[in-house]
């Protein structure tokens, strides 16, 4: 599972480190690299087998609203391969790293069954909103439910 956050660069090809802790569960799957896709103004980034889960989980589905065509238009549709390269960097692509306005500074960030990349701009703001929304009473009531 992946957990933490770190702070990185990513350089002016789009090449970012992936910490040890997260390249260990990407190398004990199938492949040496993770599919990359976009979401929330950010990009989340799977193993390859957590990946094919999703995509059984979207084709099983019998829902076919508009808004799932759309959804798995734009986030299957925009999925990308990215491999670790010799110096355990992966590349990201110019249309992902300009979704997410990323530019020198990065924010990697652990969620379980996945990473994220954030720009460290937006990363902030993320912070911030869940502080605000921290102070709502539905959402204390949700995360209560967690126990914490």
């Amino acid at each position: 599972m992946f957990r933490g956050t770190s702070f990185h660069t990513i350089d002016s090809k789009g090449r970012v480190i992936i910490p040890s802790r997260f390249r260990d569960i990407i190398r004990n799957g199938e492949s040496d690299g993770v599919v990359i896709s976009r979401m929330d103004g950010t990009l989340y980034a799977y193993t390859l087998e957590e990946w094919k889960k999703i995509e059984n989980k979207i084709l099983s589905l019998a829902e076919k609203s508009e808004s799932m065509r759309r959804f798995r238009r734009i986030f299957i549709g925009g999925a990308f391969e990215c491999f670790c390269d010799k110096q355990d960097r992966i590349l990201v692509p110019p249309a992902l790293r300009q979704y997410a306005k990323l530019e020198k500074e990065i924010v990697l960030v652990g969620a379980l069954d996945h990473f994220e990349i954030w720009s460290v701009e937006s990363w902030n703001a993320e912070i911030e909103q869940l502080e605000n929304d921290s102070k709502k009473e539905d959402v204390r009531n949700e995360i209560a439910k967690l126990g914490i």
